[in-house]
């Protein structure tokens, strides 16, 4: 009877464990090892915005940071022209250096200048027949900010001036730029008006584009006709300044859009603002050149995740270890204030093979103004399925 009971017991036993052994492997979830939020350190610093009119300043990668906090629609004047190049651009593409088609003006490209010039508007001399590739049609438009160049490169692409400001409206609409409308492609027309927190959106975007930013960095540039012209931006190559436009001669005061190189901790960033409402073009430069150096003073480079660092850590039940660790350093522009956000993306993993070294098993998402990156993280020891005995004699698992 006791020989009975025991290899029933015996019996029980067996069919439990391999009951044990053949349950399926349970998934490992992996634990953040980082701090989900954090902040910049420092307080956001007060900036030297100008007495009059308003501004707005921003950083390439990191995007908008501060703005005067007075900001409405006024005219903008001859900065609407980069407008009217980034559209010409986008759908007439000119690689850095390259000329580009060429534009034979006709006598309609003449009369625009004519009436432009009896108006004593911004413009360049023309005539009849002659030949302007792409490039010197932007160089004309973007350097001494001739109106009538605006207006000959709209026809040439859209084929009348009232279908190419709907691209312009359109492509203000697809960046975000909800405080502008465009009515002119010259900004000539007091109806064209933005703000300078939606022109340092279209500056950043436009200084993106190679070609546009070799255009606006050049003191000069000759034309056919109208000979050698210089560029109306008067501080170029002024505290890193490399661009982008200047635009007056309304009501509403001088504007001027701005990008400048700095060297912050030893990284050349470029510097994006926009000042408008200004009572002189002077005023404006003088007002673009506080800002670069407050900002230069306050913007810090730093890696703020290093390359094998641990970022997250799968433990399994039968007491393998591995942490997930990141795969670059990450070097972001800082703002004293600005929160910081990360989360880990990584599923659960269920080791019934073995991961070797280096897999790749997720990323971290960082989050800081404009940056937004996945950085992709490693394992960095291997993980083993689980042994018999542990497969055997588990119990909550």
């Amino acid at each position: 009877m006791r020989v009975r009971v025991g290899v029933a017991l015996l019996l029980v036993v067996v069919a439990a464990a391999a009951v044990n052994y053949l349950r399926p492997i349970p998934s490992v979830a992996p634990v953040h090892l980082l701090k989900a939020t954090g902040v910049v350190p420092g307080d956001a610093p007060s900036l030297p915005w100008p007495a009059r009119g308003s501004a707005a300043v921003g950083v390439a990668g990191l995007g908008f940071i501060a703005t005067s906090g007075n900001e409405r629609a006024i005219p903008a004047a001859s900065v609407t022209k980069v407008m009217t190049a980034m559209v010409l651009l986008t759908d007439k593409p000119l690689s850095q250096g390259q000329s580009g088609p060429t534009v034979t003006l006709t006598d309609a490209d003449v009369q625009s200048y004519e009436s432009d010039l009896a108006q004593k508007q911004s413009t360049a001399r023309v005539e009849a027949g002659e030949q302007l590739t792409e490039r010197q049609l932007l160089q004309g438009m973007l350097i001494p900010s001739a109106n009538n160049l605006a207006e000959t490169a709209a026809r040439w692409d859209a084929g009348s001036i009232a279908s190419f400001v709907a691209k312009m409206n359109a492509r203000a609409t697809s960046l975000g730029m909800t405080h502008t409308k465009f009515a002119d492609v010259s900004g000539a027309s007091a109806l064209s008006v933005s703000t300078p927190s939606d022109l340092l959106v279209l500056g950043m975007e436009a200084m993106k584009n190679q070609a546009f930013a070799e255009i606006v960095a050049m003191p000069q540039a000759d034309l056919p006709v109208a000979g050698t012209v210089y560029n109306v931006d008067g501080v170029l190559g002024e505290s890193g300044i490399i661009g982008v436009k200047t635009g007056s001669g309304l009501d509403a005061g001088a504007n001027f859009l701005f990008a400048a190189t700095a060297t912050i901790d030893g990284r050349e960033i470029t510097l994006h603002g926009c000042v408008m409402g200004q009572p002189t073009l002077d005023a404006a430069f003088a007002a673009a050149k506080r800002l670069i150096a407050a900002m230069t003073a306050n913007l810090h480079v730093r890696r703020v995740i290093s390359r094998n660092e641990s970022i997250a850590r799968y433990t399994t039940p039968w007491g393998n270890v591995s942490d997930l660790v990141s795969s670059a350093d990450v070097d972001l522009v800082e703002w004293p204030g600005m929160v910081f956000r990360q989360r880990l993306d990584a599923k659960s993993l269920t080791v019934e093979e073995p991961v070797p070294v280096s897999t790749v098993e997720g990323s971290e998402h960082v989050v800081l103004g404009d940056y937004d990156l996945d950085v992709p993280l490693v394992t960095a020891d291997p993980l083993y399925p689980p042994g018999r005995v542990w497969r055997l004699t588990r119990v909550a698992f």
